[in-house]
């Protein structure tokens, strides 16, 4: 009987001690609001360009070889319907340099870079705000820490010699909820941001490729 009532009360306790996520949050103050509003906006922003630049990246194998086999056949109209229906960062640059044949090779090269860089501008939307939580979100954690620490001292300086550790809790759980949330925050939009650059730069090389595989091209003729 004795040991099933300590049994009880030892559940009793650990239940009292453990505590839930949301719980937790709300022992770091005020300051894990604007915590958890940069988490919410660097989950939607990796979500968002992880996709879209998985499908920039997707490539068809018989695109190049399709508008190498319109131009040299005159069938310019088809290869920019070809491009606008492709609809990807490669289409879109090598419809530019069609939309320019006849100039010279150098307008025609510098009409497909001008048009790979807005593409990857618009690739790239989104990742300085996510470089920027990953900075961000540690030093308003550590902002929290001064304020719990502040908080804390307060408390023991009004308390005299009455010192209780009840009264330091409130700081502490500031101080330490705060920082651990800033710092995951930070860690998980810091490995995120690279994650999407190295994508990116996947993205920037098949175009580079792209744009010698079409200058190449129309070097052929001149090269016969």
């Amino acid at each position: 009987m004795i040991t099933l009532i300590q049994n009880e009360l030892a559940g009793e306790a650990a239940e009292q001690m453990s505590l839930s996520l949301i719980e937790l949050a709300m022992k770091g103050g005020w300051i894990m609001i604007p915590i958890g509003i940069l988490s919410i906006i660097a989950v939607y922003i990796f979500i968002e360009r992880y996709f879209a630049i998985r499908a920039a990246a997707k490539e068809d194998k018989n695109f190049m070889n399709s508008i190498k086999d319109y131009i040299s056949t005159g069938k310019v109209d088809a290869a920019i319907k070809l491009c606008q229906t492709d609809k990807s960062p490669v289409a879109a640059m090598v419809e530019k340099g069609i939309s320019r044949l006849g100039r010279s090779l150098s307008d025609v090269n510098t009409a497909i870079e001008n048009s790979g860089k807005q593409e990857i501008a618009k690739l790239e939307r989104g990742l300085p705000t996510l470089a920027t939580i990953a900075g961000g979100a540690p030093m308003i954690g550590f902002l929290g820490t001064v304020m719990g620490m502040i908080e804390a001292f307060y408390n023991m300086s009004n308390a005299g010699n009455n010192i209780d550790v009840s009264l330091l809790s409130s700081g502490i759980y500031t101080a330490m909820v705060t920082t651990v949330a800033g710092l995951i925050v930070g860690i998980v939009a810091y490995f995120a941001y690279n994650l999407l650059v190295a994508r990116v730069d996947k993205v920037v090389n098949l175009l580079e490729a792209r744009t010698t595989e079409f200058m190449d091209l129309l070097n052929e003729p001149v090269n016969d």
